[in-house]
Protein backbone atom coordinates (compact mmCIF):
# COMPACT_ATOMS: atom_id res chain seq x y z
CA UNK A 1 0.00 0.00 0.00
CA UNK A 2 1.49 3.06 -1.12
CA UNK A 3 0.94 6.78 0.84
CA UNK A 4 0.96 9.81 -1.05
CA UNK A 5 1.88 13.00 0.95
CA UNK A 6 1.21 16.54 -0.43
CA UNK A 7 2.21 19.92 1.03
CA UNK A 8 2.63 23.26 -0.18
CA UNK A 9 5.92 23.02 2.44
CA UNK A 10 7.13 20.11 0.32
CA UNK A 11 8.56 20.99 -3.28
CA UNK A 12 7.26 18.08 -4.59
CA UNK A 13 4.76 15.31 -3.28
CA UNK A 14 6.28 12.03 -1.31
CA UNK A 15 5.38 8.43 -1.03
CA UNK A 16 5.54 6.06 1.67
CA UNK A 17 4.85 2.74 1.11
CA UNK A 18 3.01 0.41 4.74
CA UNK A 19 4.16 -2.87 3.78
CA UNK A 20 2.60 -6.18 6.30
CA UNK A 21 5.70 -5.42 8.22
CA UNK A 22 4.61 -2.02 8.72
CA UNK A 23 0.84 -3.39 9.94
CA UNK A 24 2.15 -5.97 12.20
CA UNK A 25 4.09 -3.45 14.48
CA UNK A 26 1.17 -1.25 14.89
CA UNK A 27 -1.31 -3.70 15.50
CA UNK A 28 1.39 -5.28 18.25
CA UNK A 29 2.09 -1.66 19.41
CA UNK A 30 -1.70 -1.07 19.39
CA UNK A 31 -2.48 -4.16 21.51
CA UNK A 32 0.24 -3.95 23.73
CA UNK A 33 -1.31 -0.51 24.76
CA UNK A 34 -5.04 -1.44 25.68
CA UNK A 35 -3.56 -4.37 27.74
CA UNK A 36 -1.16 -1.94 29.82
CA UNK A 37 -3.95 0.68 30.19
CA UNK A 38 -6.59 -1.85 31.15
CA UNK A 39 -3.88 -3.29 33.80
CA UNK A 40 -3.16 0.40 35.33
CA UNK A 41 -6.77 0.83 35.51
CA UNK A 42 -7.51 -2.37 36.95
CA UNK A 43 -5.17 -1.63 40.05
CA UNK A 44 -6.41 1.92 40.29
CA UNK A 45 -9.66 0.69 40.72
CA UNK A 46 -8.92 -1.94 42.95
CA UNK A 47 -6.61 0.25 45.05
CA UNK A 48 -8.98 3.32 45.31
CA UNK A 49 -12.06 1.07 45.33
CA UNK A 50 -12.35 1.27 48.96
CA UNK A 51 -12.69 5.33 49.04
CA UNK A 52 -14.81 5.25 45.65
CA UNK A 53 -18.04 5.36 46.49
CA UNK A 54 -19.05 3.14 42.88
CA UNK A 55 -21.49 0.36 43.56
CA UNK A 56 -20.36 -2.41 41.06
CA UNK A 57 -16.52 -2.13 42.58
CA UNK A 58 -17.72 -2.03 46.13
CA UNK A 59 -19.65 -5.70 45.05
CA UNK A 60 -16.93 -6.96 42.86
CA UNK A 61 -14.73 -6.20 46.25
CA UNK A 62 -16.50 -7.84 48.69
CA UNK A 63 -17.38 -11.01 46.51
CA UNK A 64 -13.63 -11.09 46.21
CA UNK A 65 -12.88 -10.92 50.03
CA UNK A 66 -15.93 -13.36 50.50
CA UNK A 67 -14.24 -15.76 47.97
CA UNK A 68 -10.88 -15.53 49.78
CA UNK A 69 -12.35 -15.84 52.84
CA UNK A 70 -14.53 -18.95 52.00
CA UNK A 71 -11.21 -20.37 50.98
CA UNK A 72 -9.09 -19.54 53.92
CA UNK A 73 -11.76 -21.34 56.43
CA UNK A 74 -12.05 -24.06 54.34
CA UNK A 75 -8.15 -24.78 54.65
CA UNK A 76 -8.52 -23.62 58.46
CA UNK A 77 -11.29 -26.82 58.66
CA UNK A 78 -9.35 -29.48 56.48
CA UNK A 79 -6.54 -29.06 58.93
CA UNK A 80 -8.38 -28.69 61.80
CA UNK A 81 -10.28 -32.32 61.04
CA UNK A 82 -6.71 -33.84 60.16
CA UNK A 83 -4.97 -32.84 63.70
CA UNK A 84 -8.71 -34.02 65.57
CA UNK A 85 -7.90 -37.32 63.17
CA UNK A 86 -4.47 -37.38 64.55
CA UNK A 87 -5.28 -36.31 68.14
CA UNK A 88 -8.06 -39.19 68.31
CA UNK A 89 -5.29 -41.69 67.04
CA UNK A 90 -2.80 -40.86 69.72
CA UNK A 91 -5.73 -40.75 72.44
CA UNK A 92 -6.26 -44.83 71.42
CA UNK A 93 -2.58 -45.11 71.63
CA UNK A 94 -2.37 -43.60 75.48
CA UNK A 95 -4.93 -46.15 76.44
CA UNK A 96 -3.13 -48.47 75.01
CA UNK A 97 0.24 -47.56 76.39
CA UNK A 98 -1.66 -46.86 80.19
CA UNK A 99 -3.51 -50.83 79.96
CA UNK A 100 0.41 -52.08 78.91
CA UNK A 101 1.69 -50.44 81.91
CA UNK A 102 -0.89 -51.69 84.45
CA UNK A 103 0.13 -54.81 83.11
CA UNK A 104 3.64 -55.07 83.43
CA UNK A 105 3.46 -53.31 86.47
CA UNK A 106 1.53 -56.51 87.70
CA UNK A 107 3.96 -58.41 86.51
CA UNK A 108 6.99 -56.67 87.68
CA UNK A 109 5.85 -56.81 90.99
CA UNK A 110 3.81 -52.91 91.24
CA UNK A 111 0.84 -51.97 92.18
CA UNK A 112 -0.38 -50.10 89.23
CA UNK A 113 -2.03 -47.08 91.74
CA UNK A 114 1.82 -46.73 93.21
CA UNK A 115 2.92 -45.88 89.16
CA UNK A 116 -0.21 -43.70 89.08
CA UNK A 117 -0.58 -44.24 85.33
CA UNK A 118 -3.76 -42.00 85.21
CA UNK A 119 -2.30 -38.31 86.41
CA UNK A 120 -0.05 -36.01 84.55
CA UNK A 121 3.68 -36.10 85.41
CA UNK A 122 5.03 -33.15 87.43
CA UNK A 123 6.56 -30.49 85.30
CA UNK A 124 7.54 -26.63 86.16
CA UNK A 125 10.63 -24.39 85.60
CA UNK A 126 11.84 -21.06 86.14
CA UNK A 127 10.76 -18.59 83.31
CA UNK A 128 13.17 -18.52 80.49
CA UNK A 129 15.04 -15.07 79.92
CA UNK A 130 14.55 -16.25 76.11
CA UNK A 131 11.56 -14.42 74.42
CA UNK A 132 9.28 -16.92 73.82
CA UNK A 133 6.82 -17.17 70.56
CA UNK A 134 3.69 -18.82 69.79
CA UNK A 135 3.88 -21.87 67.40
CA UNK A 136 2.71 -21.89 63.89
CA UNK A 137 0.18 -24.34 62.45
CA UNK A 138 3.65 -25.86 60.24
CA UNK A 139 5.11 -26.20 63.77
CA UNK A 140 2.33 -27.55 65.52
CA UNK A 141 1.67 -29.91 62.57
CA UNK A 142 5.63 -31.43 62.77
CA UNK A 143 5.08 -31.87 66.68
CA UNK A 144 1.60 -33.51 66.49
CA UNK A 145 3.53 -36.35 63.67
CA UNK A 146 6.45 -36.32 66.22
CA UNK A 147 5.03 -36.67 69.05
CA UNK A 148 2.76 -39.77 66.99
CA UNK A 149 5.49 -41.52 65.29
CA UNK A 150 7.17 -41.42 69.67
CA UNK A 151 3.47 -42.76 70.74
CA UNK A 152 3.91 -45.62 68.29
CA UNK A 153 7.73 -46.01 69.02
CA UNK A 154 6.87 -46.44 72.92
CA UNK A 155 3.92 -48.62 72.16
CA UNK A 156 5.65 -51.70 70.10
CA UNK A 157 8.99 -51.42 72.92
CA UNK A 158 6.33 -51.76 75.66
CA UNK A 159 4.62 -54.54 73.84
CA UNK A 160 7.94 -56.05 72.61
CA UNK A 161 8.51 -56.32 76.98
CA UNK A 162 5.53 -57.36 77.61
CA UNK A 163 5.98 -60.64 75.83
CA UNK A 164 9.30 -61.03 77.58
CA UNK A 165 7.60 -60.75 80.88
CA UNK A 166 5.25 -63.17 80.46
CA UNK A 167 7.27 -65.35 78.88
CA UNK A 168 9.49 -65.37 81.86
CA UNK A 169 6.45 -65.78 84.22
CA UNK A 170 5.22 -68.72 82.23
CA UNK A 171 8.53 -70.24 82.50
CA UNK A 172 8.48 -69.29 86.40
CA UNK A 173 5.16 -71.32 86.65
CA UNK A 174 7.06 -74.64 85.44
CA UNK A 175 9.67 -74.46 87.89
CA UNK A 176 8.73 -76.46 90.96
CA UNK A 177 8.90 -73.36 93.77
CA UNK A 178 5.73 -74.10 95.38
CA UNK A 179 6.00 -76.86 98.08
CA UNK A 180 3.06 -79.57 97.70
CA UNK A 181 1.36 -79.69 100.73
CA UNK A 182 0.55 -77.19 102.99
CA UNK A 183 2.28 -76.72 106.79
CA UNK A 184 4.20 -80.01 106.66
CA UNK A 185 7.73 -80.09 108.37
CA UNK A 186 10.46 -82.22 106.86
CA UNK A 187 11.13 -85.25 108.50
CA UNK A 188 13.75 -86.28 106.41
CA UNK A 189 16.08 -84.36 103.60
CA UNK A 190 17.32 -85.26 100.46
CA UNK A 191 20.73 -86.77 100.67
CA UNK A 192 22.74 -89.78 102.40
CA UNK A 193 20.73 -91.23 105.67
CA UNK A 194 19.98 -94.08 108.03
CA UNK A 195 17.24 -96.32 106.03
CA UNK A 196 14.57 -96.69 108.25
CA UNK A 197 13.88 -100.14 107.58
CA UNK A 198 17.52 -101.71 107.01
CA UNK A 199 19.20 -99.63 109.32
CA UNK A 200 21.86 -99.28 106.63
CA UNK A 201 23.02 -96.12 104.52
CA UNK A 202 21.39 -95.18 101.95
CA UNK A 203 21.04 -92.08 99.68
CA UNK A 204 17.38 -90.61 100.12
CA UNK A 205 16.53 -89.13 96.59
CA UNK A 206 13.86 -86.91 98.05
CA UNK A 207 12.18 -84.78 100.65
CA UNK A 208 9.64 -86.38 103.40
CA UNK A 209 7.42 -83.99 104.54
CA UNK A 210 4.96 -84.91 107.40
CA UNK A 211 1.14 -84.28 106.89
CA UNK A 212 -1.97 -85.55 108.09
CA UNK A 213 -3.72 -88.24 106.26
CA UNK A 214 -5.68 -87.26 103.44
CA UNK A 215 -4.42 -83.32 103.27
CA UNK A 216 -4.47 -82.29 99.82
CA UNK A 217 -1.66 -82.62 97.11
CA UNK A 218 -0.92 -80.23 95.37
CA UNK A 219 1.30 -79.46 91.89
CA UNK A 220 4.72 -77.67 92.54
CA UNK A 221 4.60 -76.62 89.12
CA UNK A 222 2.04 -76.67 85.90
CA UNK A 223 2.95 -79.67 83.44
CA UNK A 224 1.70 -82.96 82.38
CA UNK A 225 1.14 -86.00 84.33
CA UNK A 226 3.21 -88.93 82.97
CA UNK A 227 3.01 -91.09 85.61
CA UNK A 228 -0.19 -91.99 87.77
CA UNK A 229 -0.05 -96.09 89.30
CA UNK A 230 1.10 -98.12 92.02
CA UNK A 231 4.68 -98.83 93.01
CA UNK A 232 5.33 -101.31 94.66
CA UNK A 233 7.96 -99.23 97.08
CA UNK A 234 6.31 -95.52 96.22
CA UNK A 235 3.22 -96.81 96.99
CA UNK A 236 0.82 -94.42 95.09
CA UNK A 237 2.94 -91.99 92.80
CA UNK A 238 2.22 -89.12 90.71
CA UNK A 239 4.76 -88.07 88.34
CA UNK A 240 4.31 -84.52 86.51
CA UNK A 241 6.99 -83.13 83.37
CA UNK A 242 7.31 -79.58 83.45
CA UNK A 243 9.56 -79.24 80.20
CA UNK A 244 13.31 -78.75 80.22
CA UNK A 245 13.64 -82.24 81.55
CA UNK A 246 12.71 -81.40 85.03
CA UNK A 247 10.11 -84.03 86.63
CA UNK A 248 8.57 -83.75 90.07
CA UNK A 249 7.64 -86.95 91.68
CA UNK A 250 5.01 -87.39 94.44
CA UNK A 251 4.65 -90.39 96.84
CA UNK A 252 3.16 -92.65 99.08
CA UNK A 253 -0.15 -91.05 98.88
CA UNK A 254 -3.66 -92.29 99.83
CA UNK A 255 -5.57 -90.76 96.82
CA UNK A 256 -4.33 -89.95 93.40
CA UNK A 257 -6.57 -87.72 91.70
CA UNK A 258 -4.87 -87.45 88.44
CA UNK A 259 -4.46 -89.48 85.37
CA UNK A 260 -1.45 -89.83 82.68
CA UNK A 261 -1.75 -87.43 79.66
CA UNK A 262 -3.75 -84.52 82.17
CA UNK A 263 -2.64 -81.04 82.15
CA UNK A 264 -2.02 -80.11 85.57
CA UNK A 265 -1.68 -76.11 86.94
CA UNK A 266 0.35 -74.89 89.52
CA UNK A 267 -1.14 -75.36 92.86
CA UNK A 268 -3.91 -77.80 91.43
CA UNK A 269 -5.15 -80.42 93.74
CA UNK A 270 -3.43 -84.00 92.12
CA UNK A 271 -4.19 -86.69 95.49
CA UNK A 272 -3.91 -87.07 99.32
CA UNK A 273 -1.40 -87.52 101.39
CA UNK A 274 -1.21 -91.24 102.66
CA UNK A 275 0.89 -94.19 104.07
CA UNK A 276 0.86 -96.30 101.01
CA UNK A 277 3.99 -98.34 99.85
CA UNK A 278 7.27 -98.33 101.72
CA UNK A 279 6.08 -96.28 104.51
CA UNK A 280 6.58 -96.34 108.36
CA UNK A 281 3.75 -93.51 108.76
CA UNK A 282 1.95 -90.79 106.86
CA UNK A 283 3.76 -88.54 104.89
CA UNK A 284 4.47 -86.75 101.56
CA UNK A 285 7.65 -88.13 99.58
CA UNK A 286 8.36 -85.66 97.00
CA UNK A 287 11.44 -85.65 94.06
CA UNK A 288 12.54 -83.23 91.56
CA UNK A 289 14.45 -84.94 88.50
CA UNK A 290 16.46 -83.32 86.35
CA UNK A 291 17.33 -85.27 83.06
CA UNK A 292 16.71 -88.33 85.21
CA UNK A 293 18.97 -87.70 88.19
CA UNK A 294 18.00 -86.55 91.43
CA UNK A 295 18.13 -83.17 92.33
CA UNK A 296 17.53 -81.49 95.62
CA UNK A 297 14.33 -80.22 96.00
CA UNK A 298 14.82 -77.24 98.40
CA UNK A 299 17.58 -75.92 95.89
CA UNK A 300 13.67 -74.76 93.56
CA UNK A 301 11.90 -74.44 96.69
CA UNK A 302 14.03 -71.40 97.72
CA UNK A 303 12.88 -69.75 93.95
CA UNK A 304 10.83 -66.91 94.05
CA UNK A 305 7.63 -68.69 92.73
Amino acid sequence: MNIILVSEKLAKARTITVGLPHVAMFGLGLTVSVLALAAAMNYVFLRFAADLNIPILQTMLLSAQQEQHEKAQSYLRENLNAMAVKLGQMQAQLVRLDTLGERLAKLAGFKPQDLAFSELPGRGGAVSSLPARDLSLGDFTRQLDLLTRQVDDRGDKLGVLESLFTIDSAKKKLIPTMLPVEGGWYSSNFGWRIDPFTGQRAFHEGLDVIAQHGVMIRAAAGGVVVYSDFHPQYGNMIEIDHGNDLITRYAHASVRAVKIGDVVLRGARIGEVGATGRATGTHLHFEVRQRGAPVNPTQFLRLPG
